[in-house]
């Protein structure tokens, strides 16, 4: 199933949570380069932590085929870097560069698959974010409440 770049997932490493949401987000960005180098081999010199942007956070619930699903509160952040990918075959089946266009013509051909959180971030923000993405995202950022997305989109936009 195609989804998004990465997903950080704290595990209690020492400086990866937090009891405020400052450092919450601080450990966020520490395991989200932690989980870059694992799953596509991207090393911390290319993504400092200084450069994460932490836009919100959102709270979803998205069942899949009826054997899994997720209920979770994810921390959306952003980076804009040049990497090189080496992606672990153990972790990644196949990695794909899109623009926007690209990826609302993938969500029409239905011959691929797409995990429910992804099409939840992508119906309701991630389009947004991306047009804004060169010079207009300071405007999302830094979100102190939650945002709740408890359904999963049956349509996504139509490319232009």
């Amino acid at each position: 199933m195609w989804t998004n770049t990465c997903c950080s997932h704290p595990l209690g490493i020492p400086g990866e949570t937090g009891a405020t949401l400052d450092a919450a987000i601080a450990g966020v960005k520490r395991a989200a380069q932690r989980k870059l180098d694992q799953e596509l081999g991207i090393k911390a010199a290319q993504v400092p932590i200084e450069r994460f942007d932490f836009l919100t956070r959102i709270h979803y619930k998205a069942p899949s085929d009826g054997k899994w699903g997720e209920h979770e509160i994810d921390y959306i952040l952003f980076i804009k870097a040049d990497v090189d990918v080496h992606a672990n075959p153990n972790e990644v089946q196949d990695t794909r560069y899109v623009s926007e266009d690209d990826l609302k013509t993938m969500f029409r051909d239905d011959a691929l698959s797409f995990t429910p959180w992804f099409k939840l971030i992508c119906q309701s923000m991630l389009f947004k974010w991306w047009e804004q993405l060169n010079g207009g995202v300071e405007q999302f950022k830094a979100e102190r409440e939650i945002r709740r997305m408890l359904e999963v989109p049956q349509a996504l936009p139509d490319a232009a």
